[in-house]
């Protein structure tokens, strides 16, 4: 019996090339994050991975291991920690009536 090989795992980072991109993908986690903030979590991580963990983590302030870690599954990153690495990613949040 032959092995099938599967194709290239699906990864977000390979999508997001440039701000519009960012803005699109964390308007679409906000809408879907099912209300722990897991979901937004994520996509600013992987935001951050698409522009350079290092180059994220010295534009706010964080160390990279840090950055890491507020971000993971496990993470929990208060508002100061997401404000700064939201700047450093060069978005904004925007307050809108729902």
């Amino acid at each position: 019996m032959r092995k099938t090989e599967l194709g290239k795992a699906y990864d977000p980072t390979d999508y997001l090339t440039d701000e519009r991109d960012y803005i699109l993908y964390l308007r679409a986690c906000f809408d879907e994050d099912p209300g722990d903030g897991s979901l937004i979590r994520s996509a600013v991580l992987d935001i951050a991975k698409a522009q350079g963990m290092t180059e994220v983590a010295r534009k706010s302030g964080l160390s990279r291991d840090g950055l890491y870690k507020a971000l993971s599954p496990e993470g929990n990153p208060g508002f100061t920690t997401m404000s700064l690495i939201l700047k450093a990613l060069g978005v904004q949040l925007d307050v809108q009536p729902a």
